[in-house]
């Protein structure tokens, strides 16, 4: 994904929690692994996608766990805060 901002910039700056749908095109401020595989699918300062936010849900529907998500059922995700 597009590297909007950098990570530890992402991760300390201002944030939101918004819907899944509603993070597509904003600025990751959290680090999301999937596990399996155990890779990180998003990192703070990578602009969201759809791709990737759908493969994540349809991931915890089937059972996938986040460890390291804010929201470990991706109810919602953390991003940058716009001002």
């Amino acid at each position: 994904m597009e590297q909007a901002d950098l990570p530890r910039d992402a991760y300390f700056a201002r944030h939101e929690k918004v819907a899944p749908r509603d993070a597509v095109g904003r600025v990751a401020a959290e680090m999301i692994t999937p596990y399996p595989p155990g890779i990180p699918a998003v990192l703070p300062g990578e602009r969201l996608t759809e791709p990737v936010l759908e493969y994540l849900l349809t991931g915890v529907e089937a059972g996938m766990f986040l460890p390291d998500a804010a929201d470990q059922r991706l109810g919602t995700v953390r991003v940058v805060a716009e001002d």
